[in-house]
């Protein structure tokens, strides 16, 4: 048994050498159509890099935004001063010298309160207005009992009292 000649033929020569022509062709065009579609996903990939950089900075300038607003929220839910003030001082016709030291007393007593927290104070507003109305006060050799009249509870706390005579 023989091969046929066929190597001969020039029908099949031109079969063949269209095959390989042809394959080169479509080859090319492959690689050409594969490296256009790897430039577009290049070219997305860069640019979803960029916005993803772009938006992990704006996520940290939110976040330190969020830190210091929350600093600012803690500091301003503490008491930070309190202020005491006795409005009927006249009535008994006192010096202001007296009234200050009643006031800066006063102030001692409750400078516990200090940095603590709004909701702290809250719950014992009734244990402080006892602890300065159980104080008794002598002012030029005459007793005085203090009175809460208002107390105002925020990041400072204000206390208004009055002043009575004791008997």
């Amino acid at each position: 048994m023989r091969v046929p000649p066929l190597y001969n033929d020039r029908s099949w020569q031109r079969f063949f050498a269209g095959m390989a022509i042809g394959a080169a062709i479509s080859w090319s065009i492959f690689i050409y159509i594969n490296g256009v579609f790897q430039e577009q996903q290049s070219i997305l990939v860069k640019d979803q890099q960029d916005e993803i950089k772009k938006l992990q900075d704006d996520i940290a300038i939110w976040q330190e935004d969020y830190k210091n607003l929350n600093k600012q929220n803690i500091e301003q839910l503490l008491i930070q001063n309190i202020q005491v003030k006795i409005t009927n001082h006249q009535k008994y016709d006192l010096d202001l010298l007296s009234v200050h030291q009643t006031e800066d007393t006063v102030m001692e007593d409750l400078k516990t309160l200090k940095a603590k927290d709004l909701e702290v104070a809250f719950k014992n507003k009734e244990l402080i207005k006892r602890v300065i109305e159980n104080r008794r006060v002598t002012i030029n050799d005459k007793k005085y009992r203090l009175e809460v009249t208002e107390i105002i509870i925020y990041t400072t706390l204000v206390i208004q009292l009055h002043i009575n005579l004791d008997r």
